[in-house]
């Protein structure tokens, strides 16, 4: 066994205990919820392992190349508007889920399709799952893991080598500290002093290049995301007063959404709903997305702490936790923050703050060009 092979296998061991025991917490007698592609063998089986340990009771839904495609291409509207009931009583029944990102690499005829009426059925048809969903993870009697496996795909995306991906992915959960865990509480800590400000605050406002736009949190609830539902995470945020946003937004940092690159996206927002938008590049994805129900009023406001990432990777996982950017997402609420706006759609749009962005908070700036000054 070669040495890369024996350092990826420890990373393997390294990365499954953290997201088994810090990031789940499995505890024994859990039922563990885990889906992946099978190109995350090496993760699964470790974290199958660790989950075993921990006293918890894995079950595995191992994703094959190209077939989630193929409801789109080929299924009718009421294939399409079938709700799978084994997906919903796993929503309603399981202590943890898991999703493990990794994405086989799309051929020609594995595009997106263009149907826009076809996507909308596809998602009405899960939003009882989706909202079970939402309300188990908002009131805490689910616990949820989102991690990503590098594969060729998502390197191809971030533009990276495969090796150079890697390190990027492993560098971002700080898997290549001793301790990853301690890092992580350490993360916890620092970004409570964020929290505990901004939760006793009313107003925010977002100013920056191209950016003026407030919205109210009173009632709301901030929180600290320190890895325990996102891997990696770095990140704070909260769910706007629906009718309270209003301005106008430029979000600089490409994205990946539908499967198509969407860049430079200007949003108008009156009175929480948006009005009007546009886009440098994937004008058209706006165009569906803001014809599904909710999917024009807002779901979160963030600010992105990890600083171990500065470049985008056109995957939300990692580009929303940039450390020195604001993100805000259109759609679904999370409800563990106060927030009731419902919607099959969460799209978040990122926004760099570090050359002249700022947020006041209650007529105070508290974070200036990338860093907060509390």
């Amino acid at each position: 066994m070669s040495t890369i092979v024996r350092d990826n296998q420890a990373i393997q061991v390294k990365y499954a205990n953290l997201l088994v025991n810090y990031c789940l917490g499995v505890k024994r007698g859990d039922k563990v919820y885990i889906t992946a592609s099978a190109l995350a063998e090496p993760l699964i089986r470790e974290v199958v392992k660790a989950v075993y340990i921990a006293g918890g009771i894995p079950v595995l839904n191992v994703e094959l190349n190209g077939l989630g495609d193929l409801a789109l291409k080929y299924a009718e509207a009421d294939q399409l508007g079938w709700e799978n009931p084994m997906k919903k009583y796993i929503m309603e029944n399981f202590d943890c889920y898991l999703v493990i990102r990794a994405p086989y690499e799309k051929g020609d005829d594995e595009k997106e399709p263009e149907d826009a009426e076809k996507f909308k059925i596809l998602q009405q048809a899960q939003k009882e799952t989706n909202q079970i969903y939402w309300n188990r993870i908002g009131n805490g009697s689910m616990r949820r893991g989102l991690c990503q496996y590098p594969t060729k795909a998502a390197a191809a995306d971030a533009e990276l080598s495969l090796e150079e991906y890697e390190h990027f992915v492993y560098q971002s959960c700080y898997l290549y500290d001793e301790d990853p865990v301690a890092k992580w509480l350490e993360v916890r800590k620092k970004q409570q002093v964020y929290v505990d400000y901004l939760n006793k605050v009313e107003f925010v406002q977002y100013k920056g290049p191209n950016i003026d736009i407030s919205f109210s949190v009173k009632g709301r609830t901030w929180i600290n995301s320190d890895g325990r539902a996102n891997m990696p995470s770095g990140e704070v945020f909260s769910a706007p007063v629906e009718d309270s946003v209003n301005g106008k937004v430029y979000f600089s940092y490409r994205g990946l959404y539908m499967g198509k690159d969407v860049e430079g996206v200007s949003l108008e927002v009156k009175d929480g709903e948006v009005i009007n938008w546009n886009a440098e590049k994937g004008k058209d994805v706006l165009d569906k997305v803001f014809a599904i129900p909710g999917a024009r009023h807002w779901g979160e406001v963030a600010i992105g702490t990890n600083y171990n990432i500065q470049r985008t990777t056109r995957n939300i996982l990692f580009d929303e936790k940039i450390g020195g950017s604001i993100h805000m997402a259109v759609g679904q609420s999370y409800k563990q923050c106060g927030g009731k706006n419902e919607s099959s759609v969460h799209w978040d749009m990122i926004t760099d703050m570090k050359n002249g962005g700022e947020i006041w908070a209650d007529g105070v700036k508290i974070y200036e060009n990338g860093l907060f000054l509390i």
